[in-house]
């Protein structure tokens, strides 16, 4: 609940003691007391926060040059000088990295852009390296990650609109999409989930993730996340909706479809045939990840007579001695992967690569020596392995390990009866799934032949001269309930 707008009160006495209470008399809460006009007045701000060199050259000099019956607007040579009447925009301010200006007698206090700018160099994303192409990266850094959008797409049509999100948090986050290229019912759809987000703190995207897609129980992520200012360019050239987030370096493009998450720079830089081939390969990647470890348990456990028979005897020897059945080996060997996955990810980048080496290579012939764990068994955990971590998308590859595990129960209770009931059951869900009111198959499902140009495969540019369907403006959206943001419909 807001509090009431305190207005500038008569006394910077009284203007003093109410910036100090509202910042709990903070360590870092600085005042500097000065003489203008032969007037007193006071200046507040955060050292933790404010750049002292602009504080110096841009306020305290000018002023303790100036003459007589100067404005102080004439003055401050800051690009940003903000007149507010209130005191709890004075507070705003402060919190921000601005420097608020009382002077003595007067209604109206003065609010400067002196705020410390801290950022890194827009290097190259560690998860998301191409081999062609801008290697730039986004950073923490709204005004940093915005001047990388405004650099690559310069044209007036650009609009960016920013939020303040958390009433405690007041995490700043700004919206940005092409003004005739976007869905107009999209963006007003994505504005409303916005406005009726209800919490506290929004640190990050994941948080804002949750409140505003469609389906937040779905296991398949409908937010497709970036640090390259080059595919957000792309998303919006073709009518999509970014979202940056103040303080991260991950960017949100909405709407999603399944195959924007199997597409990569690399696609688009190499030879239409390389470029074909090697996306391809990610969607057969995708399916093999998925079901390779349960068909392994179906055919092991169910179906023996489709082995041929050449392979019989070794596949006999090889799961013979071995005291578990083939679900509880698939079992421990994913878990084991994914221990040292996590681990190598944790630990400081040189132990965690050799961690994922040396542990993975000790953990397999362990296993395999001892008589715990089949080579067959070793053999498809490590496939399924490589093929989750083919997909560009970090997100994605969660999803296809963790959808591993229950088409694995299946198979192990049902066969390739219960395999089969477990692909039908994701492909309905993904059918059923939208983001944004748009479909999550789309051109597949609805299939529109002529929108497959950029799906499985990649035909060359000036063939792909149409924006998505869903993308385009003259499609109305029906709005669909869910969560929060559906409160005002009741």
């Amino acid at each position: 609940m807001k509090s009431e707008e305190q207005k500038v009160y008569s006394t910077i006495e009284e203007n003093q003691s109410y910036i100090e209470e509202a910042f709990y008399n903070s360590g870092d809460l600085k005042k500097r007391e000065i003489t203008f006009n032969k007037k007193r007045g006071l200046i507040f701000f955060l050292e933790t926060m404010t750049d002292s060199e602009k504080i110096q050259n841009s306020i305290l000099l000018p002023i303790a040059k100036s003459s007589l019956n100067q404005n102080i607007e004439d003055l401050i040579t800051t690009s940003e000088l903000i007149k507010a009447d209130t005191l709890n925009e004075a507070v705003r301010a402060i919190i921000n990295g601005s420097s608020v200006l009382i002077l003595e007698k007067r209604s109206e206090l003065f609010l400067i852009n002196t705020v410390k700018s801290i950022t890194r160099s827009p290097d190259e994303p560690d998860n998301e390296k191409v081999v062609r192409g801008s290697h730039e990266g986004f950073v923490e850094s709204l005004d940093v990650n915005l001047n990388l959008i405004r650099k690559r797409i310069r044209n007036r049509q650009l609009k960016i609109q920013y939020y303040e999100l958390g009433w405690e948090s007041n995490t700043k986050i700004a919206v940005l999409y092409m003004n005739e290229i976007a869905n107009e019912s999209v963006v007003k759809e994505v504005q409303r989930r916005l406005e009726y987000i209800s919490s506290d703190m929004t640190f990050s995207p994941g948080y804002i993730e949750e409140f505003i897609e469609d389906s937040p129980f779905s296991p398949f992520q409908q937010i497709l996340y970036t640090e390259r200012p080059g595919r957000v360019e792309a998303n919006l050239m073709e009518g999509r909706i970014a979202l940056i987030t103040d303080g991260s370096s991950d960017v949100s493009i909405f709407p999603a479809t399944l195959f924007a998450f199997f597409q990569s720079p690399d696609d688009y830089n190499s030879r239409i045939y390389a470029g074909s081939f090697f996306r391809l390969l990610r969607f057969l990647s995708f399916l093999g990840a998925i079901i390779l470890p349960s068909l392994y348990i179906a055919i092991v456990g169910y179906h023996f007579e489709i082995i041929p028979s050449d392979l019989i005897p070794i596949v006999k020897a090889s799961i013979e001695n071995v005291p578990f059945p083939p679900f509880f080996e698939a079992l421990i060997m994913g878990i084991t992967i994914e221990l040292i996955r996590e681990a190598g990810i944790r630990l400081p980048t040189p132990i965690g690569q050799t961690i994922g080496i040396v542990g993975g290579l000790i953990i397999g012939d362990a296993v395999v020596n001892a008589g715990l764990i089949s080579n067959f068994m070793v053999i498809i955990i490590a496939v399924m392995a490589i093929a989750s971590f083919t997909i560009p998308s970090y997100e994605m590859s969660n999803t296809i390990r963790l959808l591993t595990y229950p088409l694995m129960i299946l198979a192990a209770t049902l066969g390739f009866v219960g395999i089969v009931f477990g692909l039908m059951f994701i492909l309905i869900h993904l059918c059923k799934l939208e983001s944004f009111g748009s479909p999550y198959l789309a051109p597949l499902a609805p299939l529109h032949f002529k929108e497959l140009k950029d799906t499985f495969i990649r035909f060359p540019i000036w063939m792909q001269d149409k924006r998505p369907r869903e993308m385009r403006p003259q499609k109305l959206l029906k709005q669909k309930a869910s969560r929060g943001w559906e409160r005002n419909e009741k």
